[in-house]
């Protein structure tokens, strides 16, 4: 029988603080997701997770539980990452350009697919979303890999919910037109 959060939690409180290792194993490959995605650096991702699950418990006794566990454990993992972003903008004296839409042609439909190339889609995907802009592929990890709610969304990224949805909206026509150009047949004249 699997413990839920707000059980290991009330044991760490009690004293058992070994058990935050239970929630570290629930949460750290849809953190490490997360992270790689804002950072888009593996390393800094790892050292960007591992930070956020150590604020974690040390805010432990802090931790309300009117939200999950897991939107205020992504909400620490956001802010890290963001801070390391701000951080690495500053020390390349550039800036971070989350509005950089990229220009894409638009594209018809797309083929259906077999069986067989559903792994090989599923990779093309994960390759095409960590090609996105940051913050899309930010929004589309959080809706799809973290299966967080629009609401749980802004409170992990402190944004008001139109401008989640418009990113998500965006990220989504951004990611389709990837995967069009993929896979869209050959244009052949008749």
């Amino acid at each position: 029988m699997s413990l839920s959060d707000a059980d290991i939690i009330a044991q760490i409180r009690a004293g058992a603080k070994p058990r935050f290792a239970l929630l570290v194993e629930r949460y750290q490959d849809q953190s490490m997701t997360l992270a790689v995605r804002m950072l888009r650096n593996r390393e800094e991702a790892e050292e960007a997770v591992q930070d956020a699950f150590v604020r974690a418990y040390k805010a432990l006794e802090r931790f309300e539980g009117t939200a999950r566990f897991g939107t205020w454990l992504y909400r620490i993992v956001y802010n890290v990452c963001l801070t390391r972003l701000t951080r690495r903008a500053a020390r390349s004296a550039g800036r971070v350009d989350y509005d950089d839409e990229q220009g894409y042609e638009e594209q018809g439909g797309a083929p259906v697919m077999d069986h067989a190339e559903a792994a090989d889609l599923a990779r093309f995907i994960r390759s095409s979303i960590a090609s996105l802009p940051v913050k899309y592929a930010t929004m589309l990890s959080l809706f799809y890999l973290q299966d967080l709610s629009h609401e749980e969304i802004c409170s992990v990224t402190d944004l008001p919910l139109g401008t989640v949805k418009t990113q998500l909206f965006r990220a989504r026509a951004l990611l389709q037109k990837e995967l069009l150009k993929e896979f869209r047949p050959e244009n052949t004249t008749v």
